[in-house]
């Protein structure tokens, strides 16, 4: 199993964005409604209509993917679009706007910039905006809901962040259950809001499986995100970075214990060790907050009914 950032752009940002378009235009001549026999004089229709302007609002960390995961359904379907791409990674968004020029007639794609405190909140309020789509975190969703309902109640949709639990039972394989683990956590740096920030081991292999792990990411490269074998590269920016690096001096302050990394890595830039904490409660922050980085908690259950508990 091999990724890297240069890999985490071309073979998985860009090729999904393509996947995720070509899907959404076999869907533009398909878009029909359905003929409903009432009863035997009388039959009624519905027909799908656009809702009009569309407001969209994307994160930072698959920049090229979430552009097209928003604009290919609100595109097959006959809306225009205002979409704010996110202020710490805006030259992706604009370097596709130079291709959505030579494609759609002027307005029908309209690209912004700024920060969401502003021009997001503008999207959320907006009268003339009839839908606004969102991903990011969960604080930032509710402030779109209610500026949404305070407007003209436009409907939204919210992809919103997570706490997602990994579950191994005593039959998995350990070392497919440890690469896959791994995988799910750390790449991208953890900057996933499907990570599996959570990894419950059933206890017949807890122990083999915690020495795996540890053995495994210690393999994980950090470093220059344009080098080839690079598996990690730096946060996406500075006030990234500050909240992990909290997060992982309250999971200490609390108790937990810190079995791989913990720490800033090197002096320079945004890079952090990739972290596991162990011997973890479930009232712990750490358990229970979505981090964004990459740390992750480990713990022990003893049957279906303990993990069901656990992972809820």
């Amino acid at each position: 199993m091999v990724a890297n950032c240069i890999l985490t752009i071309q073979g998985f940002d860009v090729a999904e964005a393509a996947n995720c378009l070509r899907y959404y235009a076999g869907w533009a001549d398909k878009n029909h409604g359905n003929v409903i026999e009432v009863h035997n004089q009388k039959l009624a229709y519905t027909r799908h209509e656009p809702m009009g302007v569309v407001g969209q609002i994307i994160p930072w960390n698959f920049p090229i993917l979430m552009f097209a995961w928003k604009i290919g359904p609100a595109l097959a379907t006959g809306n225009t679009i205002v979409i704010k791409i996110a202020e710490t990674t805006p030259l992706s968004g604009l370097y596709v706007s130079q291709l959505i020029k030579d494609i759609f007639p002027p307005g029908v794609v309209n690209i912004i910039t700024g920060y969401g405190n502003i021009t997001g909140a503008a999207i959320s309020s907006h009268m003339k905006i009839s839908k606004v789509a969102f991903t990011g975190s969960t604080a930032v969703g509710r402030t779109i809901m209610k500026a949404a309902a305070a407007s003209n109640l436009k409907s939204v949709t919210l992809e919103l962040g997570g706490k997602s639990p990994n579950i191994i039972f005593n039959d998995a394989d350990v070392d497919q259950a440890v690469g896959w683990s791994t995988f799910g956590l750390f790449f991208n740096h953890g900057q996933c809001c499907c990570a599996g920030s959570r990894i419950y081991v059933q206890e017949g292999i807890y122990d083999k499986f915690l020495a795996a792990l540890q053995k495994k990411v210690q393999s994980l490269k950090v470093g220059d995100p344009f080098a080839a074998d690079t598996f990690q590269g730096p946060q996406t920016s500075q006030l990234q970075h500050d909240r992990i690096m909290e997060h992982i001096k309250i999971g200490k302050e609390e108790g937990a214990t810190v079995y791989e990394g913990g720490e800033r890595h090197g002096k320079d830039g945004y890079f952090i060790q990739p972290t596991i904490f162990t011997d973890v409660k479930p009232s712990m922050r750490i358990v229970q907050e979505e981090i964004f980085g990459p740390v992750v908690v480990v713990s022990k259950f003893k049957d279906e009914d303990d993990i069901i508990a656990q992972a809820k």
